[in-house]
């Protein structure tokens, strides 16, 4: 009985968590490809200038960057900046009393960030900041509120305020940046593109592994079925 009460208060608490986990603007959709080496190849560069400082990415290494058309001594021009070795891991260089100290939380590992949030949370989230002085950083997000992450790429999107009309949230250009609105999101989506092929550099060879395999499987499946009336054709 016991067991049953905390089985049904878990699964009254789902609508719950999904409801406060909601963001106060629809999400939109990230132009994904990965089979696009220009487009991760420029999303790697913005992910190690930008997003490695304070997030690693445990599960991947530099020198893998060679199956989206980098060589080794590209990785290090352009990826490495701590002294590291093209085949070590990407590890950040704060640690984790640092980032708790200064963000108040440990930033989290971004390895399978996409497979966890989403590409298109990642992509609308990561153009949804905006300016409030209510935080310890002077940013919040329309995603995710109150995000302990402050805004590493205003410079190139300029600063962002707020209107709420109705519950209904827009975000205004009030400072522009360095780019465009629309080079901005082309900008972004190749940083999502990237974290996405993060999540599993291998998808792409077992896309392709698979569609032979599934077209070797009904080659056998053809085979197996003409053997079997071969068997019973005289017995029926």
């Amino acid at each position: 009985m016991m067991k049953f009460k905390i089985l049904l208060f878990l699964l009254c608490m789902v609508p719950v968590a999904l409801f406060a986990a909601e963001p106060r603007i629809p999400l939109n959709k990230a132009p994904i490809d990965t089979a696009d080496n220009a487009s991760l190849q420029r999303g790697a560069i913005t992910f190690a200038n930008y997003c490695l400082t304070c997030h690693g990415a445990s599960f991947m290494r530099y020198n893998r960057h060679r199956d989206i058309g980098l060589d080794e001594k590209a990785v290090l021009e352009q990826l490495v900046y701590t002294g590291q070795k093209a085949g070590d891991l990407m590890l950040t260089a704060m640690r984790e009393k640092e980032g708790e100290g200064w963000f108040g939380v440990t930033p989290p590992d971004l390895s399978v960030i996409a497979r966890s949030h989403g590409a298109d949370w990642l992509y609308t989230y990561l153009r949804a900041f905006y300016r409030d002085d209510t935080t310890v950083s002077g940013w919040n997000n329309l995603v995710f509120d109150r995000a302990a992450m402050p805004h590493v790429l205003y410079k190139m999107q300029g600063s962002q305020i707020l209107e709420a009309d109705d519950d209904i949230y827009t975000l205004h250009l009030e400072t522009p940046g360095t780019m465009s609105p629309s080079e901005f999101d082309d900008y972004v989506a190749d940083l999502v593109n990237y974290l996405v092929y993060l999540g599993e550099p291998a998808a792409n060879d077992r896309k392709r592994i698979g569609f032979f395999v599934m077209i070797f499987l009904f080659g056998m499946l053809g085979l197996t079925y003409a053997l079997k009336r071969e068997y019973w054709r005289d017995i029926h």
